[in-house]
């Protein structure tokens, strides 16, 4: 048997950062995805493989599930309908297992994956043999959930196999989850992303479970309908960095200045519940569409004001910001900062030519 799934990366309109600290955040999926196959053998076959494999990194891993069963025998059995948190006995446990398969030190960030995968897995589907082939349009480290993409589609195609969701397997060949289930694949999923990134807010896995625009604030998402256009330039300065680092970064200046980051957070709050109000708002003309763009920019540079208060913008993302404003475009960071990517809000009336330039400017800048 074999299962697919995918799920979307995405970007942060707003309140990234502030949105751990209990902050509103908007969020919207994007159209490039993470893609997991999930393949069991045939009963007959005589295998005790458990195998993983990472297409765009050119990794393969491989474990004896008679070694894992050993290592995890309290999971695997029976399924949670609710997922409990890994704690960090079983995260040692794993890891010791994930050690074992020799990844190469320019690619051992992605150790944090393979341990969210064999918890997901052997709390999902227990110990039993497959093949999982994972692959990805969306770059690693970059601000776009990757890392969200990853727990969902896993997620998706773990809960996919058994029987305890409904499923519409009609719909251009991928899983598509009820209502009713994207709860559930969301809250394995956030645990996935706990493993990987530490403290994460529940913003991303949610923006990727669900699709379209979201406003999230501790734990709650309201789905947003645009009456507007929204075109927004992504700019991957091709700076890696770690967001379980940038987050704890900001959480110790918050514990070190307390009032002022409160402040800081609290404005944050206030920018994405206005930026939600006027994507939701009618445009009954083009000229409300251009003022609504206005009011749009000015907020994404005040956000991008603040997360450089937070200590979390970088020379890299410093330079995209300089470059739009050349072309009198607005622009900010999108996802955990340090580098990665940054968003331009690319107004309706903006003339081709002008936005060619633009971009020719920043493939020389970070090619």
């Amino acid at each position: 048997m074999e299962v697919k799934a995918r799920a979307p990366g995405k970007i942060i309109l707003a309140g990234e950062h502030a949105v751990v600290h209990g902050s509103t955040a908007v969020a919207a999926c994007i159209d490039l995805y993470t893609y997991v196959s999930l393949r069991f053998p045939a009963d007959s076959d005589d295998d005790d493989t458990l195998k993983l494999v990472l297409k765009d990194m050119e990794l393969n891993f491989s474990w004896s599930v008679t070694r894992i069963k050993a290592t995890l025998s309290h999971l695997g059995s029976p399924f949670p309908s609710t997922p409990t948190t890994c704690s960090m006995e079983v995260i040692k446990s794993i890891a010791v297992l994930v050690d074992e398969q020799n990844i190469p030190e320019a690619k051992i960030g992605l150790s944090s994956g393979a341990t969210a995968f064999l918890w997901l897995y052997t709390s999902i589907i227990g110990f039993k043999p497959a093949t999982v082939v994972v692959t990805s349009d969306l770059p690693l480290g970059a601000g776009l959930g990757s890392s969200a993409a990853f727990c969902v589609s896993l997620t998706a195609a773990l809960l996919g196999s058994l029987n305890s969701v409904h499923l519409d397997k009609n719909h251009q060949g991928w899983l598509t989850y009820g209502e009713s289930d994207l709860d559930l694949l969301n809250k394995w999923a956030f645990e996935g992303e706990k493993i990987i990134h530490g403290k994460p807010s529940g913003l991303d896995n949610t923006v990727s479970t669900y699709g379209n625009i979201i406003k999230f604030r501790s734990g709650n998402m309201t789905c947003i309908k645009s009456n507007m256009p929204l075109k927004m330039l992504i700019t991957n300065t091709k700076v890696g960095r770690n967001t379980r680092a940038l987050v704890a970064g900001v959480s110790e200046r918050s514990m070190r200045h307390p009032d002022a980051m409160s402040s800081v957070f609290n404005a944050v709050d206030s920018i994405s519940k206005e930026l939600s109000t006027i994507i939701e708002s009618p445009t009954p003309d083009d000229l409300s569409i251009t003022e609504k763009e206005e009011r749009l920019e000015e907020l994404m540079e005040m956000n991008q004001g603040l997360l450089q208060c937070m200590g979390v913008s970088h020379s890299s993302i410093e330079t995209v910001l300089r470059t739009t404003l050349k072309f009198k475009l607005a622009s900010k960071l999108t996802g955990a900062g340090g580098g990665g990517c940054a968003l331009t809000l690319l107004p309706t009336c903006i003339l081709l030519f002008y936005l060619l330039a633009m971009v020719l400017h920043l493939f020389s800048l970070f090619l």
